[in-house]
């Protein structure tokens, strides 16, 4: 037994959980025994309602399955009825929805158990559904998303990091898209033209420029940067291979963007599993965005809710955003002065 300095016995870590949290920086030491205590017995409490759960919506797209699939062919070939073929698709799949719906409330709730303490250890708020969140409108007026007419955000966290102030939230913006058909009937359509994680990070200490950088041609790099800002080099041939980069101050740009950062960039992105990504830094501010990708989601309801590895994607995440601002911070103390 691992005795504490306030004298009370405490089990030892299940080996699975050590297992699953091997690896992680220093700031998340202790988040095994924060799982074995706190996180694993609230999600425990509810596996027998995940196992009815996931039963019923199995079974409900089995027979959703069988009844779409199988109307359809009766229909098309026996009774030779395309509407009935159609009726008999749109059941199944109404039927499967239903099913599903325990797993998808089970599902909200699994994350709240999971996110909250972990966000509450770290000192960061977590609003699942935060509304409309104001700082979009600065990752718009730099150029990391593009415009938009109709937006959603969720799963917003705020927080501080070595005196930066910093704020991650997803964002789904969309653009009306009008056409008329040959009768001059207009419709009306929404496009997707951003979906995936926005970040602030808030150093309290004003760049001298702005520097853009882009994991892609995208739709900023067209115009070469935008008004006076011009390509910039970076030290690394690697990154300058992946990166397109325009900035207002060259001197600036190579201090901040060293092989350090792009690095953990990179990594972002791949710990988000998302892509295209893009950042500026302007004012005090960096700004990034990340296409796709999906954070703080509990995974499947069809394995085990206490498996560890559920709190494992969740602080790479944060661990991701950490070694972010800590790049950002040690290069800009580097660079010089005016």
């Amino acid at each position: 037994m691992k005795i504490p300095a306030d004298g009370d016995a405490q089990p030892d870590i299940d080996p699975l959980i050590q297992r699953a949290l091997d690896g992680l920086p220093a700031d998340f030491a202790g988040f095994d025994r924060v799982f074995q205590n706190e996180i694993r017995p609230a999600l425990l409490s509810r596996e027998a309602d995940r196992i009815r759960a996931a039963d019923k919506s199995r079974k409900a797209t089995l027979i959703g399955g069988l009844v779409g699939v199988g109307g359809v062919l009766v229909s098309l070939f026996f009774a030779r009825m395309p509407m009935l073929a159609i009726l008999s698709g749109v059941v199944g799949v109404v039927y499967a929805s239903w099913g599903g719906r325990d797993v998808g409330r089970l599902k909200k709730e699994a994350k709240t158990l999971i996110v909250e303490p972990v966000a509450k250890r770290l000192a960061l708020s977590f609003v699942e559904d935060p509304g409309e969140v104001e700082s979009i409108d600065r990752h718009r007026h730099v150029g990391v998303v593009p415009n938009w007419d109709r937006s959603s955000f969720e799963d917003r966290v705020t927080g501080q990091r070595n005196g930066v102030d910093f704020e991650l939230f997803e964002a789904h913006l969309e653009q009306r898209r009008q056409t008329t058909n040959g009768k001059g009937k207009s419709q009306t359509r929404w496009v997707t033209v951003f979906r995936g994680q926005c970040l602030r990070f808030d150093f309290h200490k004003a760049f001298h420029g702005r520097t853009l950088v882009t994991r892609d041609a995208g739709f900023f790099n067209r115009f070469g940067g935008g008004g006076d800002m011009q390509r910039a080099s970076l030290e690394d041939p690697k990154f300058e291979a992946i990166f397109e980069v325009y900035t207002t101050d060259q001197v600036e740009s190579r201090f901040l963007l060293t092989p350090d950062l792009m690095q953990k960039l990179v990594d972002m992105e791949q710990v988000f599993h998302g892509g295209q990504l893009r950042c500026c830094f302007d004012g005090g501010e960096m700004l990034v965005t990340v296409e796709g990708g999906d954070l703080f989601e509990p995974g499947s309801m069809f394995t085990p809710l206490d498996n560890p590895d559920r709190i494992r994607e969740l602080l790479d995440d944060f661990a991701a955003v950490f070694h972010l601002v800590d790049a950002v911070g040690h290069a800009s103390k580097k660079r010089p002065s005016i």
